[in-house]
């Protein structure tokens, strides 16, 4: 039987809990806490080293409760009732705690339209109807993600009134421009996730990384626009949308704050936190 050091794992496994709550000691004596967040959405609420919740929570005091798991679609988030049970529960515990959430934040979308089903709305560079098809895309996220978007608030806003006798702040935010230049996550080799944009893109004969940009930019604002259009519906005078477009650079060092093609940088996520942040001051206390 070959020699196992569990004595010593063990001894290593405390010594990393020891400096792990060490670092985290500064968080939780703070007495500034803002209150509480429950968050549901894709990898941009849930990527790992760090994202738009753990910037709200370390660097904004807020507190958050998150189900938020990375490749989840809307579609998922809306109609998928072990993730709605997953959801709720959160809010039970809040409950529990007597306590009322500040806001819901919703990240969700990016994962319909994004990796293989993104050549869906492109035609062939070199056919009578190249580049994004307008019909497809109105009819996919100006109808079919917007219905899923009303059937996820409707859900959401129903079971906070049915817990807390209240109508609380959905918080729903777009996504900025990408780069579609091919890189996935650490690369995106063998298993690991990604290109999302660019295969599709030059599968249509688009090779230019700045033709890619505008076509990527066009779904992008498509879906931007569609929030806009949601927002002021009256059935979501509680919804608020965080623009987040042209926050992070797509210039020369655009790597600076995308790490690939679908998600920031350490320091793109503080500066997309920075949206929420002031978006979260802004609603009624």
């Amino acid at each position: 039987m070959a020699d196992c050091p569990i004595d010593e794992e063990t001894a290593a496994g405390t010594a990393t809990a020891e400096r792990i709550l060490a670092q985290r000691q500064r968080f939780a004596a703070r007495d500034d806490r803002r209150g509480l967040l429950v968050a549901e959405g894709d990898s941009w609420f849930d990527y790992p080293g760090r994202d738009i919740l753990e910037v709200l929570q370390d660097e904004d005091s807020w507190e958050v409760v998150s189900v938020a798991h990375y490749g989840d679609t809307l579609n998922s988030m809306s109609y998928s009732d072990a993730q709605l049970t997953g959801l709720m529960r959160q809010l039970e515990w809040a409950l529990s705690r007597n306590e009322v959430p500040a806001a819901i934040l919703l990240s969700a979308g990016g994962n319909d339209f994004a990796g293989p089903e993104f050549g869906v709305f492109i035609g062939n560079k070199n056919s009578q109807r190249p580049g994004v098809d307008d019909a497809i895309l109105a009819d996919f996220i100006g109808c079919r993600m917007q219905s899923a978007l009303a059937h996820l608030v409707a859900a959401i806003t129903r079971a906070c009134e049915s817990l807390f006798g209240v109508t609380i702040p959905i918080v729903v935010h777009g996504y900025d421009y990408p780069v579609p230049d091919g890189r996935g996550f650490l690369g995106g080799w063998g298993p690991l996730p990604g290109p999302w944009l660019s295969p599709s893109l030059e599968a249509k004969d688009f090779t230019d990384l700045n033709e890619k940009k505008r076509i990527a930019a066009v779904i992008v604002d498509s879906y931007n626009a569609m929030l806009t259009e949601f927002v002021q519906r009256p059935s979501a005078s509680h919804v608020k949308y965080v623009d987040l477009l042209g926050t992070l650079p797509t210039g020369e060092d655009y790597r600076e704050y995308w790490a690939n093609e679908l998600h920031p940088t350490g320091r793109g996520f503080d500066l997309l936190a920075a949206k929420f942040a002031a978006a979260l001051d802004a609603l009624p206390s």
